[in-house]
């Protein structure tokens, strides 16, 4: 399988939530990074390490990710989209830009690299209750 169909279907399987299907995807000493300065940021590795990661983000924000752009450069995928959600404790909602880098080898995924506009997120966080 090409590099850029593995992210595909671990986007896909994401979506669905089939832990099974990610697993397989994954290698199992996948780094994912995000800036430290996020709740869910920093350096995780493993199947644990994405459980830690997948459990801060999803306790602090309902998101979705789109995707405009997902091509492969320089020994990577890249994906390039918009992260749109709502603040969990406050309802408060998100716009942002979004990009993400995929290292891939043998098949599985080996590294991930999620950035987005830290300080609009950080901004949209500190926001006072909506409503």
């Amino acid at each position: 399988m090409e590099d850029i169909e593995v992210v595909k279907e671990f986007y896909a399987a994401m979506a669905s939530r089939d832990l099974a299907r990610i697993h397989a995807l994954l290698d199992p000493s996948c780094t994912i990074d995000q800036d430290p300065a996020l709740p869910w940021g920093g350096h995780h590795v493993g199947y644990d390490g994405l459980a830690t990661f997948r459990l801060a983000i999803g306790s602090a924000i309902e998101s979705k990710v789109t995707t405009d752009a997902l091509f492969a450069a320089g020994g990577e995928v890249i994906q390039f989209g918009r992260t749109r959600g709502t603040v969990r404790a406050t309802g408060a909602p998100f716009d942002l830009p979004e990009v993400h880098r995929w290292t891939v080898r043998d098949g599985t995924v080996v590294a991930a690299v999620f950035a987005i506009d830290t300080a609009a997120m950080l901004e949209a966080l500190a926001a006072p209750a909506s409503g």
